[in-house]
């Protein structure tokens, strides 16, 4: 009963490509029913959505909307302590050979002291392991061969030559249970924060002292195209990626050298910064946005298109350093700072990135800056819209339509008449 079970529907992922894209379905974009999943067959977004609830049970919620029922994740983070996305990673499928010589392995080579050569261990193998099934499983030297060099590549074991031979050793496990705070907290704010997840299901989940105001957990579904994406920077490699584009709907493959990654602490998106190759440019792709990176080659120009984007940097505000269009664009505005508002000041020179802060008195301060994208610019500069004096933009368009947003919401709160009085 439990085979048909599991020929029928299993919780192991084989494509993880596939999962990631149904979460982000239901979290990011969110709220579909079942016929919304255009080209996929309901038998497959099914078994994906049974696949996903299986671990994020816990977390799945449904509403009945006239589309039909529409499915979503519903997590609020202030009392998740522990990022649930990370578990699809803990659930890849592997086969009965795989599983079963995974442990033979780890059983043979249970003490770091021990060391074998492969003929030695694959003689063990075949002398004290396998005669004990009933259905007696083969490994030749040539899977056991690849299964130790793949280990060995992980770290999980150490392979030493001697003469002309190779032995195997178990890696001795380390003690890192003075760092469980650390790497709590890592596992959630880090970069790949699905490692320090990994670790702390070593250290049995940790204390979970850390909850987060604005914590972006999405991003745990980005880790392994982010490691991919390191990975080829730190080779100084060429890579092909496949980036999903929203307004024609499709896929698009484009070579690129990865330069940077830059995330977002106001909207939680990361973005990767490279220099394509057909457009002879650095541009920006959001990261949740690729889906796949195919290592292509070496890329000789790399830290010469590193440098040149540090020079970008000095009038980047967000994302965008494309200068052939406007060039650089400025602006400056000038703030009123009350006598218990002094933190206006501390707060302009924490986030001025590239522009200037100039106190000109104790109340008033002027700031300035030259960008690529002033567009960029303006949810930050909302922020002060009750303070601005004075405001100018080169950018005369996106001045006016700023006023004009300005007024708008004046009209709504009945501060001025129709005319802008």
């Amino acid at each position: 009963m439990k085979e048909n079970l599991f020929l029928a529907y299993s919780e192991l992922i084989k494509n993880f490509i596939r999962v990631r894209s149904y979460m982000r379905d239901f979290y990011i974009y969110g709220f579909k029913s079942r016929d919304e999943f255009d080209g996929r067959s309901a038998r497959s977004y099914d078994n994906e959505r049974r696949r996903i609830e299986s671990y994020l049970n816990d977390y799945m919620g449904f509403r009945n909307t006239p589309s039909g029922k529409n499915v979503f994740i519903s997590i609020d983070s202030r009392n998740c302590r522990r990022n649930p996305l990370y578990k699809a990673f803990k659930s890849k499928s592997f086969t009965d050979g795989d599983i079963t010589l995974h442990f033979i392995i780890m059983d043979i080579l249970h003490s770091p002291e021990i060391s074998l050569t492969l003929n030695e261990m694959s003689e063990k193998i075949d002398a004290e392991y396998l005669l004990h099934f009933h259905k007696p499983m083969m490994f030749d030297e040539s899977t056991l061969r690849k299964k130790l060099k793949e280990y060995a590549g992980l770290g999980l074991i150490n392979a030493q030559k001697v003469g002309q031979k190779m032995y195997y050793s178990r890696s001795p496990d380390i003690d890192i249970s003075a760092w469980t705070d650390a790497v709590d907290f890592f596992s959630e704010a880090g970069i790949l924060g699905v490692v320090g997840s990994c670790l702390l299901d070593k250290l049995n989940g940790g204390h979970g002292y850390f909850s987060f105001k604005h914590h972006y957990i999405t991003n745990a579904l980005d880790n392994e195209i982010l490691y991919q994406l390191f990975e080829a920077m730190h080779k100084k490699r060429t890579v092909r990626i496949t980036v999903y584009n929203r307004h024609r709907n499709e896929n698009t493959l484009l070579d690129v050298i990865p330069l940077k990654i830059f995330f977002g602490t106001q909207n939680g998106r990361n973005y990767l910064i490279a220099y394509s190759l057909r457009m002879h440019a650095i541009k920006s792709y959001r990261l949740d946005f690729i889906s796949s990176v195919t290592d292509m080659c070496d890329a000789p120009n790399f830290d010469e298109l590193r440098g040149r984007l540090e020079q970008y940097r000095r009038h980047m505000w967000g994302i965008n350093c494309d200068k052939r269009k406007n060039g650089l664009q400025h602006i400056e505005f000038t703030l009123y700072v009350g006598d218990r508002e002094k933190h206006i000041f501390q707060r302009l020179e924490r986030e001025k990135r590239c522009g200037t802060v100039e106190i000109t008195d104790e109340h008033t301060c002027k700031f300035s800056a030259d960008v690529y994208d002033l567009s960029e610019m303006i949810p930050w500069v909302r922020t002060f819209i009750c303070r601005i004096t004075s405001l100018s933009m080169s950018d005369e368009a996106l001045e006016r339509r700023f006023k004009h947003d300005i007024k708008l919401m004046y009209q709504m709160y009945g501060i001025c008449d129709e005319n802008g009085g």
